[in-house]
């Protein structure tokens, strides 16, 4: 039975009640008041306080406070009003517990209500926050672009400027061997004019003789008297020849054949499978359809540590072009962080497979395939495998004290686990 807390004392103003409850001896929260406009209870076990009050309060602005053993209430009036009473005299049991119900269906109207404003309002919140980051991604898109268009414009007056310097070096070769030429035709006619000069003056002489000498003295000079001959110019003419269509920009080559249909065939391939994909790739915009632009954003994404939108991005990109090694090596870190370990051990198998040949400029790229199959074969327990694809890291880059120090521990691993088996 709870023992009713008989003692307290009241005041009032015109707009307001305050009630003062001693408590004395137990530990008051908020929790163990419960208040309408009509109605207010403190439930202290063993106390107990019930009271209907007189006139109707503003329950949401009323105040309680507790402290030294006493529960100081402020209630706010709704009516500004002197009350006779702090409570309703002669209230039987059935009006008694007909209040309560009513005060405990309001309270849960009113906790249901304010339930639904807060899922509103936090709605309205992702709502915000969503609006937010899509005007903050435009705007990076668009800064993006105005430095692609900052760039381009650069490149373009350089390229401009290089061309004018190129059309006045040509200009002034030409200038120069226009200069060269004339040069050269001046001092062939120049030659030419010695020769005619010298021509003439040997016919001169020649026919002084043959006036001393007779008319029979000319058939012995006859072969030195005929004027030297310059041979006529070659006729023009124009030969006309065709070539085989191809695809490729250089000559026909024998040996070469089966590489050249090869590539041919792949990239037929590649061009049906994304025929065949663009029904689903109608919605997306055209940087969305660039693997490049893909990757970038699932790197992106992978920085800010949203793996599966990381992972999404590189499955588009890789649907786009199944030939970069860079999307299956970054795809795989991803599979690492989300516990997709078989998926990381296929993603850097393939890229380890479209890293060939080995070059230095793969170098890196080799490395962080090893790596990362060796990390999710130990995730998996598989240590032995692990230390292959450790090893092999280390063989391209033997420097790296990281892959040589976590090459160290799956060693003591092994030796461990074989020691207590």
């Amino acid at each position: 039975m709870p023992l009713w807390l008989r003692e307290h004392s009241w005041r009032q103003s015109g707009s307001a009640v305050f009630l003062s409850l001693p408590v004395r001896g137990v530990r008051v929260t908020a929790a163990n008041i419960f208040c309408t406009e009509r109605y207010l209870k403190v439930s202290v076990p063993p106390f107990l306080f019930e009271a209907v009050l007189y006139a109707p309060i503003d329950e949401t602005n009323s105040t309680a406070k507790i402290g030294n053993g006493i529960v100081f209430f402020t209630l706010y009036k709704k009516e500004v009003a002197m009350w006779e009473s702090l409570t309703v005299a002669n209230v039987n049991k059935e009006e008694l517990q007909h209040l309560r119900e009513n005060a405990v269906l309001r309270a849960h109207e009113k906790a249901k209500e304010e339930t639904e404003a807060k899922k509103v309002t936090k709605q309205e919140h992702k709502k915000y926050a969503l609006e937010a980051t899509m005007k903050l991604e435009e705007a990076e898109r668009k800064r993006i672009e105005g430095l692609k268009e900052q760039e381009r414009q650069k490149v373009t007056k350089e390229l401009e400027l290089w061309r004018s310097q190129q059309n006045d070096v040509e200009k002034q070769k030409r200038v120069q061997s226009e200069g060269e030429l004339h040069e050269e035709g001046e001092q062939l006619k120049e030659k030419k004019r010695e020769k005619i000069n010298k021509t003439r003056i040997s016919n001169e002489e020649i026919s002084k003789t043959k006036l001393t000498k007779g008319r029979g003295s000319y058939s012995i000079f006859s072969e030195d008297l005929k004027e030297e001959q310059l041979p006529a110019p070659r006729s023009a003419g124009t030969i006309k020849i065709n070539f085989t269509s191809r695809v490729f920009p250089t000559a026909l080559r024998e040996s070469r054949v089966a590489e050249e249909e090869e590539w041919l065939q792949k990239q037929a391939e590649a061009r049906r499978i994304i025929s065949a994909n663009l029904s689903e790739l109608e919605d997306l915009k055209e940087e969305e359809k660039n693997p490049d632009w893909l990757k970038d954003k699932g790197n992106k994404m992978f920085a800010t540590g949203n793996y599966l939108a990381a992972v999404n991005a590189y499955n588009l990109a890789v649907r786009l072009n199944n030939k970069l090694p860079l999307l299956y090596l970054n795809r795989a870190a991803c599979h690492l962080k989300l516990r997709n370990l078989h998926k990381a051990i296929e993603d850097s198998s393939k890229a380890l497979e479209l890293l060939t040949p080995p070059v230095p400029d793969n170098e890196n790229a080799r490395v962080k395939a090893y790596v990362r199959r060796g990390t999710a074969f130990c995730q998996l327990e598989l240590y032995a495998e692990g230390l292959q694809d450790y090893e092999a890291a280390l063989k391209i880059d033997p420097k790296n004290k990281t892959i040589e120090k976590d090459a160290e521990k799956i060693r003591h691993t092994i030796q461990g686990t074989v020691q207590s088996s």
